[in-house]
C-alpha cells in the first residue's frame, strides 16, 4: 500500500511514510544521488548542503522516488551533524526495505573543509527495529 505515490503530497514526510514498492526484474543495485539534501548545523543553525548517494540491493523491492525525495526534505529544518544524518538515513531506509543500505554523504565546503561520511544500515535479525 502506497502512502505518497499518486497522492498530491508535497510536504516533507517521516520515515514511516516511505513507499516501498514490490517490483519484478529490478536492475540491481539501485543507486539514488542528489545534491539537494539540506539540514541545519545543530550548533549555529546555519544551513548545510550535502550530496548524498544511497545504494542498496534489495531483490524485488525499491523505495519509490517521490517518497524518498519528500523524506529527504524532512531534514531541511532539522539541526543534525553530518555523521548522524548519514546514519539516520541509512537506518531509516534499511528499516523500510529490510535489506542493507549504504549512504555516502558529502558536505559542501565549509571553512575550507570537505566532510565525507559513509553509513551502513544493516537489518537486525529477529527484530522489527533496525
Amino acid at each position: 500500500m502506497t502512502k505518497v505515490l499518486g497522492e498530491r503530497t508535497s510536504a516533507p514526510i517521516k520515515a514511516a511514510d516511505l513507499d516501498v514498492i514490490d517490483v519484478d526484474n529490478l536492475a540491481r543495485p539501485v543507486r539514488y544521488t542528489t545534491k539537494e539534501l539540506n539540514a541545519l548545523c545543530p550548533v549555529t543553525g546555519q544551513p548545510d548542503q550535502y550530496e548524498v548517494i544511497i545504494q542498496y540491493d534489495a531483490p524485488g523491492k525499491t523505495i519509490e522516488s517521490k517518497s524518498l525525495k519528500l523524506y529527504l526534505w524532512s531534514f531541511r529544518d532539522r539541526g543534525i551533524f553530518a555523521e548522524d544524518l548519514a546514519a539516520t538515513i541509512a537506518k531509516d531506509l534499511c528499516k523500510a526495505l529490510r535489506f542493507p543500505v549504504r549512504v555516502h554523504l558529502t558536505q559542501q565546503v565549509r571553512g575550507g573543509l570537505v566532510l565525507e561520511v559513509d553509513a551502513f544500515g544493516e537489518p537486525v535479525m529477529g527484530s522489527d527495529d533496525v
